[in-house]
Order: structure tokens, then sequence, then C-alpha cells
């Protein structure tokens, strides 16, 4: 397994991660005895960063993962964890964003219990707070570092000005955004600006929520599941044009050799060496597909063809509902 370092000065890891949203049934039912095979799966294969927040099945997956590391002897030591928090939600369900001193370290404290250990390699601000400035909350991320319980801090989902601001503060070691051939909002200036400043850009979804794949999301799966039945690129004409276009990607894939998810994966650590995707699954065997996609090499022909099939602004639908987009930070 290629390896990344995690920030600046920060640990080195192998080149892809765990997305650990899946471990809580986010896309689909799942089982402890699956995830743990997952989770078996990747450390033979040495991925050593899982990336999990305490929404994910508000709490779910920090269980799956501390009850892995308390049955496999050695494990917590072969892993860089991560987790996030901020996202919270009032008795009728309705979220908000918590940046508050307060509510970070008291959340943090609920993973590490859950998770099992006294602290958390990377701990990030899940979405931000616009009332509260990100200079304050960065003063909090430090001294949550200070305090022993996150070795190091990160921001999710912010706008490149965002980064620079929490930066100048406490050094960040990565920031977490949707990106991949469907998603390429970060290119205009995200990834840019994390590579001038040493911060690692963690990529989640970079398989498109399945687009990306061979196997893509069907319709009764996305009738069935509540975050693709709001979404835009999963609906309608929408969701008929998306297939069309990744056709040709799968398409391509197999004429290069390769998965459609192993190739999506190559593409997006072909974006830089502070690029690490962290794609989720439920099964060893999608996850072979995508380790697969990590000792894949794209020359420039490759990338080429790539960008033939699917241009920038392929892709139909904006990437979030308007209910998803809430603590989201939009840039251009």
């Amino acid at each position: 397994m290629k390896t990344r370092r995690m920030g600046r000065d920060g640990p080195v890891l192998s080149c892809i991660g765990i997305g650990a949203m899946s471990f809580a049934g986010f896309y689909g039912a799942t089982t402890q005895e699956d995830s743990f095979a997952v989770l078996d799966a990747a450390r033979d294969a040495g991925i050593t960063h899982i990336d999990t927040a305490n929404i994910y099945g508000m709490g779910k997956s920090e269980q799956v993962i501390g009850a892995y590391l308390a049955a496999r002897p050695g494990a917590r030591e072969a892993f860089h964890i991560a987790t996030k928090a901020s996202i919270t939600a009032d008795a009728a369900g309705n979220r908000r964003i918590d940046n508050s001193a307060a509510h970070l370290e008291a959340e943090l404290d609920k993973s590490l219990q859950r998770l099992g250990t006294d602290h958390v390699d990377l701990f990030y601000i899940h979405r931000r707070e616009v009332a509260r400035p990100i200079e304050e909350v960065a003063e909090t991320l430090a001294r949550l570092v200070a305090s022993g319980k996150c070795s190091a801090v990160g921001l999710s989902e912010v706008a490149p000005w965002t980064l620079r601001r929490a930066h100048a503060v406490t050094p960040i070691a990565a920031v977490q955004s949707e990106y991949s051939l469907s998603t390429r909002a970060p290119d205009l200036g995200l990834v840019q600006a994390c590579a001038e400043l040493g911060t690692t850009l963690v990529a989640f979804s970079p398989v498109g929520r399945s687009l990306l794949t061979d196997r893509p999301v069907g319709r009764d799966g996305v009738a069935s599941n509540p975050f693709f039945k709001v979404n835009p690129r999963f609906l309608g004409p929408e969701f008929a044009a998306n297939l069309a276009a990744t056709d040709r990607f799968r398409t391509l894939a197999a004429e290069m050799g390769t998965s459609a998810a192993a190739l999506a994966m190559a593409w997006v650590l072909s974006r830089g060496e502070h690029v690490l995707p962290i794609p989720g699954t439920r099964t060893v065997a999608h996850l072979q597909e995508l380790i697969a996609g990590a000792a894949l090499e794209l020359d420039e022909a490759a990338l080429t063809r790539i960008e033939a099939v699917l241009p920038v602004g392929w892709a139909h639908g904006d990437r979030y509902g308007d209910s998803q987009w809430i603590g989201v930070e939009r840039y251009s």
C-alpha cells in the first residue's frame, strides 16, 4: 500500500482510508460481523486510516469501531482514527450546527467512550457554525489538542478562506470534502489551498455514492434510502442522465482492464500527494476493488481518456438537496 502524510508534519498513512459511515447502515443494512470483515481486510491490505463521526447512526459507527478495537488486540495501534462533531438535533429531529467549546469537548468525550480509546488521532468540526468566528473554533480545537484528547485537528465541508483563517490560529491537519469525478468543486481553490498550507484533503464519496462503480444504486435502492430519495442526482431525469453518462465510464474502465471503482479511486489519487480518499463500503469484495485503485498509475493519456467521457460539469443535479446543504460552505 502506498503512503501519504497526514498534514505537514503528521504521521505517514496509507494512501486510502476507510470512511465508516457505512458501518451505521447509511447506504443499506449491514451487520457488525460485516463491518469487522471489512476492517480485517483493510488491515490486511495495509490501510491505516479510519474516518468516522459521532452522528453516523447516532454513535453506532463509533460503537462498531470500538467493539472491533476491543476484539482485535493491537488494532488500536495499527489504525489512525478520526472522528467529527458539531451536527446536533433537537427533539423534533431538526438539525443545527454547534461549534461551541462546551459542545465539541462533550461530544469528543462521548466519542472516546464509544471508541474505547483515550484519544483520537484526528478530530474535525463536521460543519461550520456560521455565526461563530472560525478563529474562536480554531482556538477550541487547539485546546483539545493540548488536553491530549486528540493529536491533530481538521475541518469538514469548508471553503478555502475558512481553512486559511483557521490555519492562521492553529495547524489544520486535514480538510474533509466530497471530491470525485462527479464532484469537482474542490478544484476551485480548496485543493490548492490545502497543498499550500500542508493540509491533507480527505476526499469522501470518491466513487460518487456508487455512480462511479460497476454496480450503481438502482431505483429501488434510491426509493428506500433517506439520503438518496431527496438527493437531486438520484431523482427523475437527472438520475437517468447520470447513469447514462457513467455507463461510458464503466465501458472505459473495462477497456482499461479494471473496475469503474478502481479507476475512480485512481483519478482522485492522481489529484495530488496531499489528497487521501476515504471510500466507504459494506463488503470485502467492494473494498478489494477500491484497494486496486491505489495500485493504478494513470498517465496523461489515461487521464485524457477519463476527461473525455466525464468532462468537468457532466453530472446532472446538485450534489445535495436543500436540507442537506445545512452547514456546508459553497465557494467559487
